[in-house]
């Protein structure tokens, strides 16, 4: 069974399409909301909700390609299981490409729904996951001083504390005080976990030599 706490939100312009795909969601103890027309899912849509959209593809006025756009433009993505009755080749690209989670060809056996939605409902946990640990590094980068930061972009960017020492104009003994309280800051274990840190924050594509470096040691 999937997890209670998620809500599938369905929208089908099929009054029975969306009365048996209720059912057999429900059926797997899930929360589900169901909607007639994109416009009416948009209207209730609240952000923060964890779970996933089932989405018609083909439905009268705003149809389910131009909801998923409208979504990502207002940051509201969540992952997308796509139905359709006359899908194509181009128009499941462009979904998935966009970010759908699965594409689904009318009709669609109930065990197909569920391990669809099942998939999507994990996607969006490990969405949130990475985006709140991502959020937690980047608390923790807000607590570097601007010397430490500095430091902190040359050993991402692959230099030794050497030559981290010439660039900044200081003693080598220096940057490696600032390299293990930035390790304590940053709760790095590790250089190589301080490495993936600074990836996932974006943090050493590139040091400019125009830079200036701090004067002081601290």
């Amino acid at each position: 069974m999937i997890a209670s706490d998620y809500t599938v939100f369905l929208v089908d312009d099929d009054p029975g399409v969306l009365k048996a795909f209720s059912r057999v969601l429900r059926g797997e103890g899930l929360k589900v909301e169901a909607f007639e027309s994109a416009e009416s899912y948009l209207a209730r849509r609240q952000d923060g909700v964890e779970g996933c959209l089932v989405l018609d593809v083909t439905m009268p006025g705003l149809g389910g390609l131009e909801l998923q756009k409208r979504l990502v433009e207002r940051d509201q993505a969540m992952p997308i299981v796509f139905i359709t009755g006359d899908g194509d080749i181009p128009m499941t690209v462009r979904a998935l490409k966009a970010g759908a989670s699965d594409f689904l060809a009318k009709p669609v056996p109930a065990e197909t729904l569920v391990r669809a939605v099942r998939s999507a409902i994990e996607q969006d946990v490990s969405a949130r996951r990475a985006r709140d640990e991502t959020a937690r590094m980047r608390e923790r980068l807000a607590g570097l001083t601007p010397r430490e930061r500095e430091v902190l972009t040359l050993v991402a960017s692959g230099q030794l504390n050497k030559q981290i020492a010439a660039a900044l104009g200081v003693v080598e003994q220096t940057v490696k005080f600032h390299r293990a309280h930035i390790m304590e800051r940053m709760e790095a274990k590790t250089v190589a976990e301080l490495m993936h840190i600074a990836a996932r924050l974006g943090i050493g594509a590139s040091f400019e030599a125009s830079e200036r470096p701090l004067r002081s040691e601290d």
